[in-house]
């Protein structure tokens, strides 16, 4: 279906929106009776309309605003479902802010969230509430406390959010119009998002409505979306609740909420989407079973072949991949058509892979303070070297670039974010006066206009010969191996503090561990490390190997922590 052109073509043509009051009104009118969203209840399958959604959020929004909370800032915290997506169009189309909270967080720092945040009404899952009631008078700023599951108000106070939406339906029916009278301010904080990242703690990433609907719409113009897609990650995180559920509903699609990682195979086959969000490691998993399978059932030359030989087919005009992998493509439902990968650095092998067996793997950039796109590739121009083309209301360019012509990716635009909330001082670290803010992520931008990403600048290790190492790129290369699951590449220091050689840390293939002995283990990781550094110039090779038994811990994003 996707044929690689060899220069970019005109932009998608996307209409314009001012807000997403008129995103779901425009999805209302053209979504030719598909349901904004499908999900799981015991046994069911609800499905809910565009207009039933849309009621829903102007309801629960009048009765936020009767309590005085609309113009406010309104957290949530919990897993990724209905009753948290009408919150988040519900504040997005109010004159408030939206503050989404990490749930993997322990429970000291969610409130701790709540309070750096400001929020004046909190929403929480059920599995919180305990906490919660204990708490109160450690979140002093809030006045309303909503638990999303609970049928009745409380006697302590807390409220159910049931019992809101049927005070904001009557609210509705009996005229009252403060929540819809609303007009969300432009250029004004609508999202206040703390980012989980690597290192660190959480910064308060502040986002107008002018980031998030230009992210959307330029978005969309760069590479489209289709009609059902099954939502997998977080919804706290930009990537999926901006990049995925708000260019969704533009493009009037069918959201189907899967619950937990667990049941993501199983909802592939269900809701047989046509695009799903990812990051790597999902993709780098689904991957790794499937030649595994095929190896264990004998079939990895064939497939080999049939890839080979389709790859040819192919350059004819010829597309036999709906045959040829079939049983593939039916782990994915057998109607998946796009994956839409970010959030970490994607091998180019798994790109081609996927591609060959007739899944696009579009790639591409962001980061949250950008709302969070940056770049990303395109339906029929592509290369999964590259992150892709920068969206077309941005600016890029490579803050003092070296002789390759690398250097730190600096950005200009109307995604960009207003600053971090509540410190100045370290938003003028990363945003210059003239508006360009420096990403701290180093690459470079190909001869072909594509950016090209080369690794973290605070990842980067500075050898005491002069020598600059980016570890994503030898982890990169290593975890190609089906040996190695999960790898952290770091400096070994000598004795005056300066960085002389390289380590790896690696968890090996689950069932490595489980077959071998901690010698066969070694021994077997080693060996893999040894022919890779066959390949690599002296001061990249790695001289030391640790062994761990359990994966590495992670952002709720899927990246691995570093620890420095």
């Amino acid at each position: 279906m996707y044929k690689n052109y060899k220069k970019n073509y005109a932009y998608n043509e996307v209409t314009s929106f001012d807000d997403f009051k008129q995103v779901l009104e425009d999805s209302i009118r053209i979504c030719e009776g598909r349901p904004a969203f499908k999900y799981k209840k015991g046994q069911e399958i609800v499905s809910v309309s565009y207009e039933e959604f849309y009621n829903d959020t102007k309801a629960l929004g009048s009765a936020i605003a009767k309590l005085g909370s609309a113009d406010r800032h309104v957290a949530v915290v919990g897993p990724n479902s209905y009753k948290w997506l009408t919150v988040f169009l519900t504040m997005l189309n109010a004159e408030g802010v939206f503050v989404p909270i990490d749930k993997e967080l322990p429970f000291d720092d969610i409130m701790r969230l709540v309070n750096d945040s400001d929020a004046e009404m909190f929403f929480f899952a059920d599995f919180y509430a305990e906490n919660v009631e204990k708490n109160k008078e450690n979140m002093p700023k809030v006045k309303h406390f909503v638990n999303l599951e609970a049928k009745e108000d409380n006697e302590s106070g807390t409220l159910s959010y049931d019992k809101l939406m049927e005070e904001g339906k009557a609210l509705i029916e009996s005229g009252y119009t403060e929540y819809t009278d609303m007009k969300p301010k432009y250029e004004e904080l609508k999202m206040l998002v703390y980012t989980s990242g690597t290192t660190g703690q959480p910064k308060g990433v502040m986002l107008s409505l002018k980031n998030i609907v230009n992210c959307v719409y330029h978005g969309l113009r760069v590479s489209t979306v289709y009609d059902v897609c099954l939502s997998v990650l977080p919804y706290h995180h930009t990537y999926e609740s901006v990049c995925g559920i708000l260019v969704s509903l533009k493009k009037a699609a069918t959201i189907c909420i899967n619950e937990n990682l667990r049941t993501v195979a199983a909802n592939l086959k269900l809701y047989k989407p046509k695009y799903i969000m990812l990051v790597p490691l999902f993709l780098e998993s689904f991957y790794k079973k499937i030649w595994a399978n095929a190896e264990d059932t004998g079939k990895a030359g064939t497939l080999k072949k049939m890839i080979s030989v389709s790859n040819a087919l192919l350059k004819t005009g010829v597309d036999m991949r709906p045959v040829f992998f079939k049983k593939i493509r039916e782990v994915f439902g057998g109607d998946l058509v796009k994956i839409v990968c970010g959030g970490a650095p994607l091998r180019q092998e798994l790109g081609e892979f996927f591609e060959s067996v007739g899944v696009y793997v579009c790639n591409g950039y962001g980061i949250t303070e950008c709302s969070p796109l940056i770049a990303a590739n395109r339906d029929f121009y592509y290369n999964f070297a590259s992150v892709g083309n920068q969206l077309p209301c941005l600016e890029l360019k490579i803050y003092e670039p070296n002789a390759d012509g690398e250097g730190e990716i600096c950005v200009r635009g109307n995604t960009v974010m207003l600053g971090y909330y509540k410190r100045p001082e370290l938003t003028k670290e990363v945003i210059e006066e003239n508006g360009w803010f420096h990403t701290g992520d180093f690459g470079k931008i190909g001869e072909d206009g594509r950016v090209y990403i080369t690794g973290r600048k605070k990842n980067m290790i500075v050898l005491k010969n002069g020598k600059n190492i980016y570890p994503e790129e030898i982890e990169e290369s290593l975890q190609s191996n089906k040996e190695i699951e999960e790898i952290i590449v770091s400096a070994i220091k000598g004795e005056d503090g300066e960085e002389i050689r390289l380590s790896a840390e690696i968890y090996p293939s689950p069932d490595m561990i489980e077959k071998m002995s901690d010698e066969e283990l070694y021994d077997a990781i080693k060996k893999v490390v040894e022919t890779s550094n066959d390949k690599l110039p002296l001061y990249k090779r790695i001289t030391k190997v640790v062994i761990r038994k359990t994966p590495f811990e992670k952002t709720t994003s899927g990246k691995i922590k570093r620890k420095y």
